[in-house]
C-alpha cells in the first residue's frame, strides 16, 4: 500500500500496518559536498575523483549516511511526519550511491504499539528498483491526545 499523499503529520491513531510513504531525489555533487561539510567527513572516496577511481568503487560515491538521511526525511515529513521522534534505526548498505543517481527512499509500517506510540518501519532505498540500503526504524509518533 504505497500512498504518496502530500506532506503532513499522521497521528498514531491514524497509522495502520502496511502504510507506506516514499520520496525520490537525485543525489548531486553539491549534496555530497554539503554533507561532507556538515558531517566533517571529508573522505576522498566522496570528494576526489582521482582517489576514488583507485578504490573498490572505481569512482566517487555518496556518503552512506547521506542516503540514510533520505529515510529520515520521509519519516520526519510524511510518515508519521512533523512531531515524530526517532528512537532507533539499523542500516545495511548494499550498494554504492553515485552522483547523479535517482534514489527512492521508502518506509513501510510493520508493527505498532499504540499505547506507547511506538511505530516500527521497514526502511530501504533503491536505485532503478535495486535496493542499495535496507534497515528498520523505530519512532515515537505524534498523538492527537497531546495536541
Amino acid at each position: 500500500m504505497l500512498d504518496n499523499n502530500p506532506r503532513g503529520t499522521i497521528c498514531i491513531e491514524d497509522i495502520e500496518i502496511g502504510m507506506s510513504r516514499s520520496l525520490r531525489k537525485i543525489v548531486t555533487d553539491r549534496d555530497i559536498e554539503m554533507f561532507a561539510e556538515v558531517s566533517t567527513d571529508h573522505n576522498p572516496v566522496h570528494l576526489d575523483d582521482a582517489y576514488a577511481q583507485d578504490t573498490i568503487f572505481e569512482g566517487r560515491i555518496a556518503h552512506g549516511m547521506l542516503t540514510a538521511g533520505l529515510i529520515s526525511a520521509v519519516i520526519g515529513e510524511q510518515l508519521p511526519g512533523h512531531g515524530t521522534v526517532y528512537l532507533g534505526q539499523n542500516l545495511k548498505f548494499l550498494a554504492p550511491v553515485r552522483p547523479g543517481d535517482m534514489v527512492e527512499a521508502v518506509v513501510t509500517v510493520t508493527e505498532m504499539d499504540i499505547s506507547k506510540r511506538k511505530v516500527t518501519m521497514d526502511t530501504h532505498c533503491m536505485i532503478d528498483g535495486k535496493k542499495v540500503l535496507k534497515g528498520e526504524a523505530v519512532v515515537l509518533a505524534p498523538s492527537r491526545k497531546f495536541d
